[in-house]
């Protein structure tokens, strides 16, 4: 089951980001960008009950006026990685960004996971940020066009500081 995350789930969603990430950097991240108010959303995957799988979209700041969301952080609990949980959020994540009204959704990510998605470093290739130029820097288009013309987007402050 994949449901939005609630205030009961902070301290799962960290112990599930630290086991998947090896380290607390991620789960830093996450609740920085909570403190700051910089969260769309973020999603759980419950399995027997117990929350084993999150994800985080965070708005960037585009020279635009469209919506532009950042995914990032996405961890499964290393018990439950490889049982498709993680795309699974992926795909539900996608689509609540179309309902948010995003035009499209920038990932610093694994250049051969990501791809599965229809993310590609092709459609971030006019997207100016911290992050270009990097095979990792990916994108995904959910309003056809929206990055067809050089943008500059800057990430909340959060992924700085952590």
């Amino acid at each position: 089951m994949i449901r939005h995350a609630r205030p009961a789930d902070h301290a799962a969603i960290r112990e599930i980001n630290e086991a998947a990430f090896a380290q607390p950097d991620e789960a830093r991240l996450i609740e920085a960008l909570r403190a700051a108010g910089d969260v769309m959303f973020e999603l759980v995957a419950e399995a027997d009950g117990a929350v084993v799988g999150h994800i985080l979209f965070s708005r960037l700041w585009a020279d635009r006026t469209e919506l532009i969301a950042a995914l990032a952080p996405m961890a499964v609990h290393p018990e439950h990685q490889r049982k498709g949980l993680g795309g699974r959020l992926i795909e539900m994540g996608i689509e609540t960004c179309r309902e948010f009204g995003a035009h499209a959704v920038i990932v610093l990510g694994h250049p051969d996971y990501y791809p599965r998605f229809g993310f590609s470093a092709d459609a971030a290739s006019k997207v100016s940020s911290p992050y270009s130029g990097s095979p990792a820097f990916m994108a995904l288009e959910l309003e056809r066009g929206a990055l067809a013309e050089p943008m500059f987007v800057a990430y909340p402050d959060a992924f700085s500081e952590v």
